[in-house]
């Protein structure tokens, strides 16, 4: 049986130190600010992830953009050539172009490099939500598991990573076009904080409101509470905008409530960040629906 590399994106905002234990190769997208273009690498090796923040806290904004097919390909060659197969699992084909561009470099390899398989999975996924789905299909590689086993747990198991997140600052959002002005405005003066997850097609949707912070954070929670399968044995991540006391805050409530011991907390990228503001939080599980 030929070995296979996990090939993601850095929308996965996982830690370099966790991708590399994972044997993964990550491909980072990048964004432009000020002039000036950056690759988001997991390590933040062009822009850190606070001063990503603290620039954007300023005033300063950026523009973000996917991956194209020609950097797909020269990455899956390069993993032909050592002589293994590919598995590509990708951000959400629902937020980005990335997976398109996945799909079609594995398509031209695949009748170019016929001895090699070159399979590609739209995650439906973002954030640590991509992270918990790749972690999790790593894990099953680890097992032992071949190409088209792990292949089919991705599909299988896609629909079951659970995302739920709130923002800080409602005029993110409105930028990115997810609400209209006149609900940021009076959403902000009334200290109205959106609940919104990721749906069944990878897409951001909101679908309540907290009325302050605290409230917000309790109710990515209660959600929580409603599906997770097994909340007390399963991996939970949890990324952040630049608020970690807040990630915290949410790890400790998901501890206290379902005695959950494998938290991981990460930021969320420049890439996503740039959409959803400092201030954002994301509690992702695996649940019974999304």
């Amino acid at each position: 049986m030929r070995d296979f590399v996990i090939l993601t994106d850095s929308c996965c905002d996982l830690t370099p130190e966790l991708a590399q234990e994972l044997g993964l190769t990550v491909i980072p997208l990048s964004l432009e600010m000020s002039g000036a273009t950056y690759h988001n690498f997991l390590d933040g090796r062009e822009i850190g992830f606070h001063d990503f923040y603290e620039r954007v806290r300023s005033g300063e904004t950026a523009t973000t953009s996917a991956i194209n097919v020609g950097t797909f390909e020269e990455a899956m060659t390069k993993i032909a050539d050592e002589g293994k197969d590919v598995l590509c699992l990708s951000f959400s084909s629902a937020l980005s172009t990335t997976y398109q561009s996945a799909a079609i470099a594995a398509q031209e390899l695949s009748e170019s490099r016929p001895e090699a398989k070159f399979l590609v999975v739209d995650s439906l996924c973002a954030s640590l939500g991509q992270g918990l789905f790749v972690y999790l299909c790593a894990q099953e590689k680890a097992k032992g598991r071949s190409l088209e086993e792990v292949y089919n747990f991705a599909l299988e198991t896609r629909g079951k990573v659970c995302h739920w997140f709130t923002v800080d600052d409602l005029n993110h959002l409105k930028r990115g076009g997810r609400i209209n002005a006149a609900t940021a405005l009076f959403g902000t003066m009334l200290a109205i904080k959106p609940v919104m997850h990721v749906d069944d097609e990878g897409r951001l949707i909101p679908v309540g409101k907290a009325r302050g912070r605290k409230a917000s954070l309790m109710a990515l929670v209660d959600h929580m509470e409603e599906t997770a399968i097994d909340p007390k044995n399963q991996t939970v991540f949890i990324s952040h905008g630049d608020c970690v006391e807040d990630a915290e805050f949410v790890a400790q409530e998901v501890r206290r409530r379902f005695g959950t011991e494998d938290i991981r907390i990460n930021y969320v990228g420049p890439v996503i960040g740039n959409h959803s503001g400092p201030g954002t939080l994301a509690l992702f599980f695996l649940g019974s629906k999304r």
